[in-house]
């Protein structure tokens, strides 16, 4: 087809092309959030009437994303009754002594929770224990945390809750017409997927895997939340005078000094038998404790905050004041501003004490350190500062706090809930959106979710992207670009054996999952894979599954998944690191994941 005379005659196709050229570039790019990306697309499609408001926004009212939001509660509800404390005490036991074990532990037990529970909040819930128990058997947390967010990935194509891409391929085939997925659609390819996966990543953990933890410059003391912060030395401090080398900073803390700063002149190392005197600025490195106890005995203050806490104990815990961690997240609007540029203190009310990035050395100054996602933030702030950091979705606290714990009680009620929710719809014919809707009625019902936490546990990024991704695939849909694609594609398949078709189809999705979002990747792929059904000569649901499972296989850099950036920091990886143990995992997935669905759908 002559592609000038199709995008002359059909206008809507050309504006569909640029519109997701568009949404290519700020993808990458991430110039804005995600869902800001995806909202701009669909107004486009409005404002340029490619797409009706009602098809445009039809993402928003399907039942797959309502199922979502009420997954979000009953997740939220799962981890405050306390449903994930046997498997905490499993992860605490004495059994538990060697990153093998514990890999083994992690891929068959937490990756079926992933299953049904989404995977972030498993992750964030035992990132923090998991890194505990490395610290108290001296073990590098590069040996187990990766295994962590690969086992979730893997388990969240257990079954159609496992995760949010699931429920947007679900609505995407509803809505191209080929009907919307089962709870257990994905079950019978899942499950292989698992378990193949799974024997990959214990196999090969010694060799792949490696141990950043004992780097003399990360891991000193057997301490491993190493900070980089900006403090103050006041006149008042017993290291006025000393140098550098025979301070307590070195000789009781082993505090790195990277930077110092003096009348406005940088000095830069060696600095050992520099002096230090009043109002020296220094820009170090140090463990959180150390922090906290330098600055509890007035060695040293915090230099953004010097002017603001003069006379003050800044670490103090009075009044509900808490000092914490969290996360920037994989689309935080925190990602490219300085915290300066931020006003961060100002807009959030709390205190950024020091910020962690990984195994890099950061050595600007604490308030022009430009944010990226990945970086690990030391806080302090009141409790209801806390509380809407939370719920903006910027920043994901890792840190648990007392009205945070589980209700106990509950925990019986929460689990049996969670349960129901899964039967009702694989053994009645009760729709999965009732169930879990239900679900989410009967755990507030019960006491286990209070009212207001419902709100605050729906993650609406998420949903504002999933909501407005959808018309991506109706808009290929309906201005014939995906048939178009697809008839301009096709020599390259048509002449291939099935088996190789699909593997091409799966590696495509990969490599895009790679760069962009994996929901995004979907509502780009998923339109064009399905019109080569007739050519392939298969079922255009089994073209939907290879989809599904290709966008799933995030395994090669870390940005291809939230989980992957959750760990990559606390794991100290280097970006070739994620790809050194997923790219055979990748490839055994690209030669099984294909082979599977031929025997499932031929």
């Amino acid at each position: 087809m002559n592609l000038i005379s199709f995008f002359s005659n059909n206008l809507d196709a050309l504006i569909t092309v640029l519109v997701l050229f568009l949404s290519l570039i700020l993808f990458i790019k991430n110039t804005i959030a995600p869902e800001l990306t995806g909202l701009l697309c669909v107004g486009i499609f409005i404002v340029t009437g490619v797409l009706t408001p009602e098809k445009a926004l039809s993402g928003f009212g399907s039942p797959s994303l309502i199922t979502l939001m009420g997954l979000f509660a009953v997740s939220s509800a799962l981890f405050k009754s306390g449903a994930l404390d046997r498997v905490r005490e499993l992860i605490s036991s004495e059994n538990i002594k060697t990153p093998r074990k514990l890999i083994l532990l992690i891929t068959f037990l937490i990756a079926p929770i992933s299953g049904i529970v989404p995977n972030t909040p498993v992750v964030a819930s035992l990132l923090p224990l998991i890194e505990g128990w490395c610290e108290r058997r001296n073990i590098s947390p590069s040996k187990v945390l990766l295994p962590l967010s690969f086992a979730t990935l893997l388990g969240g194509t257990l079954t159609l809750l496992g995760s949010s891409v699931n429920l947007l391929v679900s609505d995407i085939s509803q809505q191209l017409g080929y009907g919307s997925l089962e709870l257990f659609s994905l079950t019978s390819i899942g499950i292989p997927v698992w378990l193949i996966g799974t024997t990959y990543m214990i196999l090969v953990s010694d060799v792949l895997l490696p141990d950043r933890g004992r780097n003399k410059d990360f891991i000193k003391n057997g301490n491993m939340n190493i900070y980089f912060t900006e403090v103050t030395i006041p006149s008042s401090s017993e290291l006025v005078g000393q140098s550098v080398r025979n301070s307590r900073l070195q000789r009781r803390f082993d505090v790195d000094v990277l930077e110092l700063q003096r009348n406005g002149k940088v000095i830069l190392p060696p600095l050992a038998d520099r002096k230090f005197e009043p109002e020296d600025r220094l820009i170090v490195r140090v463990t959180r404790a150390d922090l906290l106890r330098l600055q509890q005995e007035h060695t040293i203050l915090l230099a953004e905050n010097k002017r603001s806490i003069v006379g003050t104990n800044l670490l103090s815990n009075e009044e509900g004041t808490k000092t914490f961690e969290a996360l920037l997240p994989s689309g935080s609007t925190l990602a490219g501003a300085s915290l300066r540029e931020l006003r961060f203190r100002q807009r959030h009310n709390a205190t950024v004490l020091a910020l962690r990035r990984g195994q890099q050395t950061v050595q600007e100054r604490l308030g022009q350190a430009v944010l990226r996602a990945g970086d690990v933030l030391l806080l302090q702030a009141p409790l209801d500062s806390i509380r809407g950091l939370q719920a903006s979705n910027d920043l994901l606290i890792l840190d648990q706090f007392e009205d945070d714990l589980p209700f106990l009680i509950r925990k019986p009620i929460a689990i049996a809930i969670a349960i129901g929710m899964v039967l009702l719809p694989a053994l009645t014919n009760i729709p999965l959106v009732g169930s879990v809707l239900l679900a989410v009625i009967a755990m507030v019902a019960f006491g286990c979710l209070r009212p207001a936490e419902i709100q605050r546990s729906i993650r609406l990024d998420i949903i504002l992207l999933l909501g407005s991704l959808s018309s991506f695939s109706v808009a290929m849909q309906v201005t014939g670009l995906a048939d178009l694609i697809a008839i301009n594609l096709d020599f390259i398949l048509s002449g291939m054996p099935l088996y190789f078709a699909l593997i091409v189809i799966f590696i495509s999705t990969v490599i895009l999952t790679q760069f962009i979002s994996n929901a995004a990747s979907v509502a780009l792929i998923l339109p064009v894979a399905i019109q080569f059904s007739s050519v392939l000569g298969i079922s255009p649901n089994a073209l939907i599954m290879l989809v599904l499972f290709g966008a799933s296989q995030s395994f090669l850099t870390p940005m291809g998944y939230q989980t992957n950036l959750m760990v990559y920091g606390p794991g100290r990886y280097r970006f070739f690191d994620i790809a050194k143990y997923g790219a055979g995992l990748t490839l055994i997935m690209s030669l099984i994941v294909p082979a599977l669905i031929i025997l499932n759908f031929k």
